[in-house]
């Protein structure tokens, strides 16, 4: 199968795609997936996830559903934040390949990366978490499930809450097909439990929410702002990817990646950093200056709410 790996130009081009705002439709109407996957490199395919909310329209899309045709089987990553959505998932898989779902990877224990897991167990097929993010869902995974119930009505039939069926602590490597496949923990990041799946003979990496591209990222209350600064610099870089596909967002490449997130954390923080040097408070650290990542999908959103989150991390730093 490598000896057919070339470089293709859709993995870089999707650097400048057109951003998917609140106001373009569905892009895929005839499936619950918010857009047909696309195959990125040969025999890795990404279905985009809206850069919007999850709501209704996009049916929780709104992260990147990707897989891997191993040549013995397929490995999926990401669940899907509902029962309806793996199945439409697995339709598209159907269509591409003869070969079996063999695992299923939950990127972290969010809903759109786990709530899909009930469909894929019914269909026997392993699903597989890092321990924190297996955690998270059990901790979590009831409010998540009753917020998808909210927002997506009648399209949430069939989901019902399902943990991983085994977990791991920081490295898990596929035990089959035609290339080298591992799950890693690579450090704190978005939030609990991120993993990336990294594919070393192409150089590409299925990044999880350690990356972002085209929209704000979200910062949670018990995101460690600092230490995704530091696992990206010592543990995501040296991978030395060429192609990524981010948790959001369109596949690109690093530097786009970085610029979206790494630059993004380094900004906000030292922005916020010179408010507190100078004395000043929460109230107006919700307003420190992000003007150069307004572009980006989910600004009005997040951008207040990231600052105050910031701020309030680094008072006791």
């Amino acid at each position: 199968m490598l000896s057919r790996f070339t470089t293709l130009a859709i993995a870089l081009s999707f650097s400048t795609a057109v951003f998917a705002h609140d106001d373009i439709p569905d892009l895929y109407p005839q499936s619950a997936l918010y857009a047909k996957p696309v195959e990125v490199i040969p025999y890795v395919f990404s279905a985009i996830g809206a850069t919007a909310p999850p709501r209704y329209e996009n049916s929780g899309h709104n992260n990147n559903l990707s897989f891997i045709v191993t040549g013995d089987g397929v490995v999926v990553v990401n669940a899907g934040a509902a029962y309806l959505l793996a199945k439409a998932l697995h339709d598209e898989i159907k269509a591409v390949t003869d070969q079996p779902v063999k695992l299923v990877i939950n990127e972290n224990g969010q809903g759109h990366a786990m709530l899909g897991n009930n469909y894929w167990v019914e269909q026997g097929v392993r699903v597989l978490a890092q321990e924190d993010a297996a955690h998270e869902f059990e901790e979590r995974g009831y409010n998540s499930l009753e917020g998808m119930k909210r927002y997506n009505r009648e399209k949430s039939e069939g989901t019902v809450l399902q943990g991983p069926t085994e977990t791991f602590a920081d490295k898990y490597v596929v035990p089959f097909g035609d290339f080298p496949i591992e799950v890693l923990r690579l450090g704190p990041a978005h939030g609990a439990g991120d993993i990336s799946v990294w594919l070393p003979q192409q150089g590409l990496v299925i990044a999880g929410d350690i990356a972002f591209h085209e929209r704000m990222l979200p910062i949670f209350p018990d995101t460690d702002t600092a230490a995704w600064i530091e696992t990206w610099n010592d543990a995501f870089v040296p991978l030395g990817a060429t192609y990524v596909i981010p948790g959001h967002g369109h596949p690109t490449n690093m530097a786009q990646v970085t610029r979206y997130t790494h630059d993004y954390l380094v900004y906000l923080r030292g922005k916020v950093g010179a408010h507190l040097d100078a004395g000043g408070d929460l109230t107006d650290a919700y307003y420190v200056d992000q003007s150069p990542y307004k572009n980006l999908d989910t600004f009005d959103e997040l951008a207040t709410k990231n600052a105050g989150r910031v701020y309030e991390a680094m008072e006791f730093e």
